[in-house]
């Protein structure tokens, strides 16, 4: 049942974004009662999120990307 550091951080991302599947939260849950050093990673994890969630970070389109691209691509 218990897993690698390497394996418990993998699912600390893939949870990050809500991609983790039940049985891999609980692995980790289980891994991280036994591993300071990952359950300090998850913790910190979650705090980056959660900055990020708070900056409202803005990103471009898919549209505007091409269009970028597009307007680069002809200024060459």
């Amino acid at each position: 049942m218990m897993i690698s550091c390497e394996k418990a951080a993998n699912i600390c991302n893939k949870a990050q974004y809500k991609e983790a599947t039940f049985w891999e939260k609980t692995k980790l849950k289980f891994h991280l009662l036994m591993c300071k050093t990952c359950a300090k990673h998850s913790k910190n994890n979650t705090k980056l999120t959660s900055l990020c969630n708070q900056a409202r970070i803005a990103v471009l389109s898919d549209e505007d990307k091409k269009k970028m691209k597009e307007t680069f691509n002809k200024a060459k």
